[in-house]
């Protein structure tokens, strides 16, 4: 793949990245200051506006527009699994370091006492609290495999899903592109690896016209997960030698580390084989998705174009909002 940056030739693009000197305000503080991202001090967790929301929803309508042909079944989940689903898909085996667990104060009345005694106290008070079972959503395909499992053999032509949900991974920081708690919208395809893999490779194309025509500059590398540990550098440069992972990156903080606004990831049988995901013929089914971060996609729009959205290129708007 070319990891060039390509941009179309009209597209007015203004291309400013942070000063690095700090004399001028960072991306982030400008956002704050114009309302786009509210602060909740906490790095990484962030309100959004009306505005920002208004071109959430228009690339959602877009993306939508660009599936349309595909028929894939909706299906929308809460931001939250069950843990034994989590536990049972590997996730920590990768990630420890990402993973969100939901706890909650499960004792009597005295224990209670004591909770509220830590929290006058300045004390840490999370200890009279357990682990219930459920866990924070890491991506929002983990859940729908254990429920395409459960309904049994997938039909012959497989299966093609429609999926959207609010993500955690525990990555604090502060640039505006890693946030802990974001959306992300994605098409899973199941069934055979060349069923799969025609199905990734036709939204390569899909999703690199689309953010051309948003007039953002683009590059798709191949790509790894960052898995955690030294175990995680071995899976990291096999899934690299595989090709099973590409992005689609924009510079929204910086040229040199440019984001991931779209990934295309060839599961190959993991997850097939993790919940026994089977093909009408009784083997194993191979899977693949395409995921848009959908603030990603918004943040690079407003580096590019601007934070005023009235001002942002007629085509653009054009492409958003009709």
């Amino acid at each position: 793949m070319d990891s060039t940056f390509s941009l179309p030739a009209d597209s007015g693009a203004a291309e400013i990245f942070d000063d690095a000197s700090g004399a001028v305000p960072s991306f982030l503080d400008r956002l704050f200051d114009q309302g786009l991202l509210v602060r909740t001090g906490i790095d990484g967790l962030y309100g959004r506006s009306g505005a920002f929301e208004s071109v959430v929803d228009a690339l959602e309508r877009l993306i939508s527009r660009l599936g349309a042909t595909d028929s894939a079944e909706v299906m929308r989940f809460p931001p939250a699994m069950s843990r034994p689903a989590f536990e049972r898909s590997g996730y920590l085996k990768g990630f420890p370091n990402l993973a969100g667990t939901v706890h909650s104060f499960c004792g009597n009345e005295a224990e209670h006492a004591e909770l509220l005694a830590c929290v006058e106290a300045r004390n840490d008070w999370t200890g009279h609290q357990q682990a219930t079972d459920i866990v924070l959503t890491p991506a929002a395909c983990y859940p729908l495999y254990p429920a395409a499992a459960a309904r049994g053999r997938l039909p012959a032509e497989g299966g093609l899903f429609d999926l959207q949900s609010y993500c955690f991974r525990r990555e604090p920081s502060l640039e505006p592109t890693r946030m802990q708690l974001f959306r992300m919208r994605e098409f899973v395809r199941m069934g055979s690896p060349e069923q799969v893999l025609a199905f990734r490779e036709s939204w390569l194309a899909r999703g690199s016209e689309m953010i051309r025509s948003l007039a953002l500059p683009l590059a798709i590398d191949v790509a790894n997960d960052p898995f955690f540990g030294r175990a995680g550098r071995m899976l990291a440069n096999n899934q690299r030698q595989q090709n099973l992972k590409f992005e689609l990156n924009v510079p929204v903080n910086s040229v040199e580390k440019p984001t991931a606004c779209l990934s295309f990831n060839y599961h190959q049988d993991h997850f097939g084989t993790t919940w026994d995901l089977r093909q009408a013929d009784g083997s194993v089914a191979h899977t693949a998705c395409v995921g848009f971060g959908l603030e990603r996609i918004t943040l690079a729009l407003l580096r590019h174009h601007g934070l005023d959205l009235a001002a942002w290129p007629d085509s653009v708007r054009t492409t958003l909002w009709g």
